[in-house]
């Protein structure tokens, strides 16, 4: 992985680019310090970006991941030309070991591979660029979808909570739960975010606050555990967060942090909306009890901006998400529709229309 400056506007419409061939990622690690892309030109590249959290969001790792098939496919044909689908296998593999919790990177590669056993014994590479784009294309128009049918829930005007980040820095563009926010502040109904930070990479302060800041629109960071206390102030209408896996029954994985969120919307009275796409519904998990928790190195909690703060010798709990009960979750909000009370039953319906 390379890094370099690119002639755009780095910005979340631009966070994932395919020029000259390959592909660019807008390098979220180092936002908003600077505004730099990794260059991938194979699917490794690729592989190793999403796992190093160059790109992350679920619908985003999607996405990449499907451009990372079109590297795999154009490599593998220039190695063994008709033969490029075995040539592809290791590749393939690759991209679905590099995160484990996000069901969109499996849909998208699942969606490929689908796409694929259709194609001939010709070059793929073009064929399998329009659909990596068709995906990537598809994503944002969900995004703007499902940003209408959240908004229409909330009645404002209301300052809202948000946890992580869930923009067009992890979309397709316009964002989930950050497109029902921008839709909703678009129409009058929201007056003020707040930002919970999400140690420990600081999505929220780092890239939530970036995005909303370039958007005009009034947004406040404020440390995971405020977030309680915010809410018994008053004046907060809704928690609204997104997710990287929702199980058959409702139940919600999303970035660590989310169930204690949820937890305390429900104690003071506040709304809970998950706002994702329907290929984020994983309709063969029966519950949350079965989604795989990614846990990352104790290095990132110990850490912050590169510099230990914790004691030498101590270890650290790192699991990347929770899940959130159905019970807890108000509503779910897909490019579909709106999903009030999620249960078994009506995901299965909403899933069926």
């Amino acid at each position: 992985m390379n890094k370099v400056t690119l002639d755009i506007r780095a910005d979340a419409d631009h966070a994932m680019l395919w020029r000259d061939d390959r592909l660019y990622l807008l390098d979220q690690r180092v936002l908003p310090a600077e505004e730099v892309y990794i260059q991938c030109d194979s699917a490794a590249d690729t592989a190793a970006a999403i796992t190093a959290m160059v790109v992350r969001g679920a619908p985003a790792i999607g996405i990449s991941a499907a451009y990372g098939v079109v590297l795999a496919g154009r490599d593998a044909f220039a190695r063994a030309g008709a033969d490029w689908r075995t040539a592809m296998a290791a590749d393939l593999q690759r991209l679905r070991d590099s995160r484990p919790t996000a069901v969109n990177l499996f849909w998208a590669l699942d969606r490929m591979a689908t796409f694929m056993a259709g194609l001939g014994e010709i070059d793929p590479t073009a064929a399998l660029l329009a659909e990596a784009q068709a995906i990537h294309a598809e994503d944002r128009a969900a995004n703007f979808a499902m940003g209408e049918f959240g908004a229409a829930l909330i009645e404002g005007p209301t300052a809202v909570i948000t946890h992580c980040n869930t923009g067009g820095l992890a979309t397709g563009g316009h964002g989930t739960a950050l497109g029902v926010i921008r839709s909703a502040y678009a129409a009058g109904k929201i007056t003020e975010v707040y930002a919970d930070e999400t140690r420990p990479w600081l999505q929220g302060n780092r890239l939530t606050a970036w995005e909303l800041l370039r958007d005009h629109i009034p947004v406040k960071v404020m440390a995971d555990g405020a977030a309680a206390a915010r809410m018994a102030a008053g004046g907060i209408g809704w928690a609204i967060v997104g997710s990287d896996r929702i199980a058959a029954n409702g139940d919600v994985a999303n970035k660590i942090g989310t169930y204690g969120l949820a937890v305390a919307a429900r104690y003071h009275g506040v709304r809970f909306m998950v706002a994702a796409p329907t290929s984020t519904i994983d309709m063969a998990m029966a519950s949350g009890a079965g989604i795989p928790i990614e846990e990352r190195a104790p290095e990132e909690v110990l850490s912050c901006a590169g510099r230990r703060i914790g004691p030498e010798g101590v270890g650290a709990w790192n699991p990347v998400f929770d899940v959130t009960p159905a019970a807890l979750v108000d509503a779910i909000v897909t490019e579909r529709g709106v999903i009030l009370s999620p249960n078994a039953e009506k995901l299965a319906a909403h899933m069926a229309d």
